[in-house]
């Protein structure tokens, strides 16, 4: 599929969970061309309708036929059967970025599709998604962790930035120490607040989340201010011309098999 202009993409998104449309959107907001979105439960099919009105709902091998952007945004433990998969269906196309957004991943679950001749790029966004229009505003400013083949690095930085976010480029050996730190802030997190809440519940506070609203964001505040630096722009980013390493994806026509079914989930 053909780009509808100069250094823009056609961008399928694998996975209708909190993710992805959301992803999609942002994309759609740099200029790029939404192809089509795979989505299986109902909830993740009104989702996608609601973020990404018009675009069509595909099964997955089409989609990675038609896109020459392909985004998963499935839980990590379903990307390797997904990619493999894919790969024994020879949907995967020369040229054609595949990017995965699971934090403990890099780029080498996506090796099968890499051996086919695309080109893979490991993104992950660090914010919790709602899976609405508010993550758009929320994008702006966040951090997305960025793996990447030294030579496409930059088109993954690129794509962040067109996204409104910051890369922050990760080591492949460093992805499981990435997704730890993640994990333990966002599970630390959410059970730190619950159990304040329901101690405040529990002494007849009304609206204990809203209570701790403001004494929590500032406290996580105070606490992020002796990590906080100023960083130079990242070199070698040129947001505007993103597809100047170019993509090489065909329309090689319909298949007869499938990738392995999978329900789409939120890995941040």
């Amino acid at each position: 599929m053909t780009a509808q202009r100069a250094g823009r993409l056609g961008v399928g998104i694998v996975g209708a969970g909190r993710v992805g449309p959301v992803l999609g959107a942002a994309l759609a907001g740099a200029g790029h061309a939404l192809v089509c979105v795979s989505a299986v439960s109902q909830a993740s099919r009104d989702r996608a309708e609601a973020m990404l009105p018009g675009v069509p709902i595909l099964e997955v091998p089409e989609l990675v036929e038609r896109s020459e952007l392909v985004i998963l945004a499935v839980p990590e433990g379903e990307l390797p059967s997904l990619v493999t998969g894919l790969a024994e269906t020879r949907v995967w196309q020369p040229g054609q970025l595949v990017l995965h957004t699971a934090a403990r991943h890099g780029i080498r679950v996506l090796d099968a599709a890499r051996e086919r001749g695309a080109i893979p790029l490991a993104v992950h966004p660090a914010m919790t998604f709602t899976g609405t229009s508010i993550d758009l505003a929320r994008i702006a400013g966040s951090y997305f962790a960025v793996t990447a083949p030294t030579p496409v690095l930059p088109i993954g930085q690129a794509l962040v930035v067109e996204m409104g976010g910051e890369p922050v480029v990760i080591a492949e050996e460093d992805r499981p120490a990435y997704a730890e730190a993640i994990s333990t802030a966002t599970t630390f997190s959410r059970s730190i607040v619950a159990q304040s809440a329901e101690l405040l519940r529990g002494i007849g506070v009304p609206n204990p989340g809203g209570y701790l609203s403001a004494l929590v964001r500032s406290t996580v505040d105070e606490a992020l201010r002796a990590f906080v630096v100023t960083d130079e722009p990242l070199p070698g980013i040129d947001a505007a011309g993103i597809g100047a390493a170019g993509t090489g994806a065909a329309d090689t026509g319909a298949i007869d098999t499938v990738a392995p079914d999978f329900e789409e989930g939120d890995e941040t």
